[in-house]
């Protein structure tokens, strides 16, 4: 899971009025370091393999300016999980808020970029050279953004942004594994790239025709009618309604409600809620501030054994012995979240 926000307060970076401005001597780990946010690379190189992903956390006491790590002549992905951020070209804007997925160029001239002062910010951004874009989406360039699409093509020009739009649960489960890829350390080459060819997938396709813009329709209510599940069933965590009760809620039948929910996260909804109560309890058990048995309690399991039992299916160590026992949670334990990469 995903850190809670740091209530640490930082200084922030003047904006810029400048017009262009190659990122700083140090890298995109200068320009983050000047804000003292909490700033790392989890995985890339942009010069070299055309893609980056990095993970920022902080608190800003003055608006900061975004703009300042943009790569020259690159597309920016950002996966937003708190704070309010503005980036624009000319008239053209996008505003992000929480649980919010937006896409930019940086072209000839520079973005006007900005985060707001006062409040927490927790985003991932994943930065694409041309070329990478170019060897993935090329042969698809009739179905992307328009602004994806003259990247694709190799056209060369000014900034500009795409599109935001609200995550949903697929979506947020995959920028919640960034941090902690589950696969091997050798393994976390293939899989990152991977990742980004799925992020691709997802945020940069637009209909191409009014069939598929129904469709696309279709699909977006059924994304947002399960987010209203997971929102439901997270509030009700320890004593979930009915699926009678659930479809009431969003709005349509319990049949088609299942159906639904399991083409759109893969499991059932009861499967869902063992899922969110085991993640639920790690999460109390990670604080230190919770025994077993408290936790199992405290996300609705009135047996200890079967909690027990499920817990160790879902982390594959009994809940005894959680964090320390697994794998992830070892390698976890040595990724301090001040940790900066050196500069690129």
């Amino acid at each position: 899971m995903l850190e809670p926000p740091s209530d640490r307060s930082v200084p922030a970076v003047v904006k810029s009025a400048v017009r262009s401005r190659p990122l700083p001597p140090g890298g995109e780990a200068a320009v983050w370091r000047a804000v003292g946010a909490r700033w790392r690379q989890l995985f890339g190189d942009f010069a070299r393999l055309g893609v980056s992903f990095e993970w920022h956390e902080f608190t800003a006491d003055q608006e900061v300016d975004w703009g300042l790590s943009f790569h020259p002549d690159s597309v920016e992905l950002c996966l937003n999980l708190a704070g309010a951020a503005e980036v624009s070209a000319g008239s053209q804007r996008l505003q992000f808020g929480p649980w919010t997925a937006g896409f930019y160029r940086q072209g000839r001239n520079p973005l006007s970029a900005g985060r707001n002062a006062g409040e927490p910010h927790r985003f991932v951004t994943v930065e694409m050279a041309p070329e990478f874009i170019q060897r993935h989406l090329r042969s698809a360039a009739a179905d992307l953004h328009p602004l994806i699409r003259r990247v694709a093509e190799g056209e060369t020009g000014d900034s500009a942004v795409g599109a935001v739009e609200t995550m949903n649960t697929r979506q947020r489960e995959l920028l919640s594994s960034l941090r902690q890829p589950p696969v091997l350390a050798s393994a976390q080459s293939i899989w990152y790239q991977a990742k980004a060819v799925e992020l691709m997938g997802e945020f940069f396709f637009q209909p191409a025709s009014s069939s598929e813009l129904f469709c696309h329709r279709q699909q977006r209510v059924a994304r947002d009618r399960v987010d209203a599940v997971v929102a439901l069933l997270k509030e009700h965590l320890t004593d979930p309604p009915a699926l009678e009760a659930i479809g009431r809620a969003v709005g349509c039948s319990p049949f088609y409600l299942s159906r639904t929910f399991s083409k759109e996260t893969g499991v059932t909804i009861p499967q869902f809620i063992r899922q969110l109560r085991l993640e639920r309890a790690a999460e109390l058990l990670r604080s230190g501030d919770y025994n077993v048995t408290e936790a199992a309690l405290e996300v609705g399991y009135s047996s200890l054994s079967h909690f027990s039992q499920a817990f160790h299916q879902q982390f594959g160590c009994c809940p005894g012995l959680y964090p320390m026992a697994t794998p992830t949670q070892r390698a976890a334990s040595h990724d301090r979240p001040g940790t900066e990469a050196p500069p690129r």
